[in-house]
């Protein structure tokens, strides 16, 4: 059995968690975004979905992180968080309001979020499998 949590460890598990959360919300709020004059310069009103691409950068960044400075173990909290905020929030947004938009851009976020994540998440698991079984076994 494991020992428990240190008291920096929770603290570090409980930032990731929210700096889970938070970008979550932010990527899903700034999905939106177009060319169209209005926050981003005026050119065709093409749709960019900016935040897909910080999506496919942070939730793995956030996933290797826990697993480095808490434990391989709670890796998984920070990208549940993740799909949890980005779907709960998209289908039943404030208000009850449909916040995710109904294209190729959700399919984009969630899949460029919570694919690197969980690929990250294997990864840190699979590492932390083999050397506990380095320790235990030799």
């Amino acid at each position: 059995m494991s020992e428990p949590l240190t008291s920096r460890q929770r603290l570090l598990l409980v930032l990731l968690t929210f700096d889970a959360f938070l970008l979550g919300l932010l990527e899903l709020f700034f999905l939106p975004l177009r060319l169209d004059g209005i926050v981003l310069p005026k050119l065709g009103d093409a749709p960019i979905p900016v935040t897909a691409v910080l999506a496919v950068i942070t939730t793995p960044l956030l996933v290797r992180t826990t697993a480095k400075v808490v434990r391989p173990t709670f890796s998984v909290i920070p990208l549940l968080v993740w799909v949890l905020v980005v779907l709960g929030m998209g289908m039943a947004g404030p208000g009850g309001d449909l916040v995710l938009i109904q294209d190729w851009r959700a399919l984009l976020l969630i899949g460029g979020g919570a694919l690197p994540g969980a690929l990250a998440l294997g990864g840190g698991l699979g590492t932390a499998s083999k050397v506990a079984k380095g320790v235990s076994g030799g």
